[in-house]
């Protein structure tokens, strides 16, 4: 139970390594707050983990739904302990010259600035508090740049440079910062790579680790940075990626 006593917000939680990281902090003994954009497929996925999770609708790129998220939650458990910035989206996959304004404002409004309005609304309370666990889900994209993923890549970096400044900053008031870098995991944000039974070969043939990444596995790193066995563990991006960036 490493995480008993502790509530935790998890965006993007109805599914993939959103998902997995609710099971898994919910196993540990955390009260897990999962938003998405659809109830009725919150209230599903918090039936099937636990009942000590708490399904929140919420459009993670609007401003007052995050507000109404963030309000609700402290007004029924008084505080987030563990903050998991996840959702995402990648809707401008394609030849870096085609991506036009509308997909460049959306990919921002999701990636990157629903962490930072979120990160705002939260971490002063976890600074008056002097505790409180931050982790961003980026990508190895955001340390290599992926081909035609300027958008995904792009915003995955600026992430990884915001959970450095955060941890910069906050540290000294007993927040920790840290993000995870996933390499090719099974989601359906990255089906079009493991769908095709050709492409996911060649993938993992120059992969040291002959095998396509799980949620869980993610999942498991982030209940190491959201539990006090990561007290002296702040600014990291963990790389999880079965070797993928050593080629």
């Amino acid at each position: 139970m490493q995480l008993a006593d502790k509530i935790a917000l998890v965006t993007g939680g109805s599914r993939g390594i959103g998902r997995a990281i609710a099971e898994v902090f919910a196993r540990e003994g955390a009260t897990v707050v999962i938003c998405g954009r659809k109830q009725e497929t919150l209230d599903a996925v918090a039936r099937e983990i636990a009942a000590d999770v708490v399904p929140l609708a919420c459009h993670v790129g609007r401003m007052a739904d995050l507000e109404k998220l963030v309000n609700t939650v402290h007004q029924r458990f008084g505080r987030v302990d563990v903050l998991v910035n996840n959702a995402a989206t990648n809707v401008a996959q394609g030849p870096c010259l085609s991506v036009d304004d509308v997909q460049f404002d959306k990919m921002i409004e999701v990636n990157l600035k629903s962490a930072f309005r979120l990160v705002r609304l939260i971490a002063p309370g976890m600074c008056k508090r002097g505790a409180g666990s931050i982790i961003n889900i980026a990508s190895i994209a955001g340390l290599r740049p992926q081909f035609e993923g300027l958008m995904y890549s792009m915003t995955k970096a600026a992430l990884i440079m915001m959970t450095q400044s955060y941890a910069l900053e906050l540290g000294p008031k007993g927040v920790r910062v840290n993000a995870i870098a996933p390499g090719l995991v099974k989601t359906v944000l990255s089906q079009y790579y493991w769908s095709d039974p050709q492409r996911l070969a060649g993938f993992l043939e120059t992969q040291p680790l002959k095998h396509l990444g799980e949620p869980r596995e993610i999942a498991e790193v982030a209940l190491l940075l959201a539990s006090d066995r990561a007290s002296y563990l702040t600014g990291q991006v963990v790389t999880v990626d079965g070797g993928a960036t050593l080629r």
